[in-house]
C-alpha cells in the first residue's frame, strides 16, 4: 500500500531547456505536420518566437528530468505495476523553442479502489518559463495494480 504520508510531497524543480531539434523530433514522432511545429520561419510568420512545442511535449520533457522516476521510487511503485490513468493540460501560452521551462509537481491525493487492488496517485505540475510566468498546468493520475 502506498503510504498517504506522501500527499503534499513536492518534487525538486526540473529545468527543461526547450530545444528546437527536440521539438521538431517530437512533432515528427507524434505525426504532427503543421509548419509551426517544424519550421522556424513558418512559426515566426505565425507570430511565435520559434517552433512551437506540441501540447503534450511538456509532459514528455518532465518525464526526461528523472523526477517522475524518483517519485515512483519514493512511493514504492514498481514500473511493472504502473499504469498511466489520466493526463490533462491547461495552457496559458504556447511553449516555443528557446524557452526554459521549470516544472514542479505535487502529489495531491492517493486513494484506492477495488478493495486496495488499485491505488491511484493524483499529481499536479506547474510549468513556468524563464521569466517566472505560468505557461501550463498538468494533472496526471498514476495507477498501481496490486
Amino acid at each position: 500500500m502506498i503510504d498517504r504520508k506522501w500527499i503534499g510531497r513536492t518534487t525538486k524543480p526540473s529545468v527543461l531547456p526547450i530545444e528546437r531539434r527536440r521539438v521538431q523530433f517530437f512533432a515528427k514522432a507524434i505525426g504532427e505536420s503543421a509548419a509551426i511545429y517544424l519550421d522556424p520561419e513558418a512559426a515566426r510568420a505565425a507570430g511565435y518566437s520559434d517552433v512551437v512545442a506540441p501540447p503534450t511535449f511538456i509532459f514528455a520533457a518532465e518525464m526526461d528530468s528523472g523526477e517522475t522516476e524518483a517519485l515512483l521510487n519514493e512511493l514504492g511503485i514498481p514500473l511493472s505495476r504502473l499504469l498511466h490513468g489520466e493526463q490533462a493540460f491547461r495552457y496559458h501560452r504556447p511553449v516555443c523553442a528557446g524557452d526554459v521551462i521549470t516544472v514542479q509537481s505535487t502529489v495531491d491525493d492517493i486513494y484506492e479502489k477495488k478493495g486496495g487492488a488499485l491505488e491511484f496517485v493524483v499529481n499536479t505540475s506547474r510549468a513556468n518559463d524563464q521569466n517566472g510566468e505560468l505557461v501550463a498546468e498538468l494533472r496526471s493520475v498514476l495507477v498501481c495494480r496490486h
